[in-house]
């Protein structure tokens, strides 16, 4: 599958990210933020490993990826590097048990923008099995997004420095 950025033509960060299925990608990232857009909800399911099987539109919309590149890609094409590895861990420690988890989300677009999203992950559990996983996500709290950023950097600080 081809999870190609093209480079963009205004100020970037360059990133070399290898996902957990090996998958090796250049990342490009921008200062440019997309604004979630009032009254919306993004909503995604994904199979055990993460691979998304179904999008709503809103969130074609907001990734910038087509439909036809986001069905059957990892999950992870909207990890933004400025998110620590620790809320991936926690997110996935958590749905593995069955758990809801609950996080806000630095996600990155397909043109290196980003947005950010509050984001709820409930486990799919059929005849007591784990299925798979749905995601909804809202418009987050600017003040919340204030206050973890700081963390998050400190996070990325610390997960950089252990490298």
């Amino acid at each position: 599958m081809n999870l190609t950025m093209k480079e963009p033509e205004i100020a970037h960060r360059t990133f070399e990210l290898t996902h957990f299925d090996g998958v090796k990608r250049t990342v490009y990232c921008t200062d440019v933020e997309t604004q979630f857009p009032d009254g919306c909800l993004i909503t995604s399911t994904t199979d055990l490993n993460g691979y998304i099987t179904h999008a709503n539109e809103i969130f074609v919309k907001m990734s910038g990826w087509d439909r036809e590149e986001l069905m059957g890609a990892g999950h992870y094409i909207l990890r933004h590097p400025d998110m620590p590895s620790v809320a991936f861990k926690d997110l996935w420690d958590t749905v593995q048990t069955g758990q809801k988890w609950h996080g806000y989300v630095k996600n990155l677009r397909k043109d290196g923008g980003f947005y950010w999203v509050y984001a709820t992950v409930i486990p799919n559990i059929r005849d007591g099995e784990i299925r798979g996983y749905t995601s909804v996500r809202r418009k987050p709290s600017p003040s919340k997004i204030a206050e973890l950023q700081s963390i998050y950097q400190d996070l990325i600080k610390a997960e950089r420095a252990q490298r």
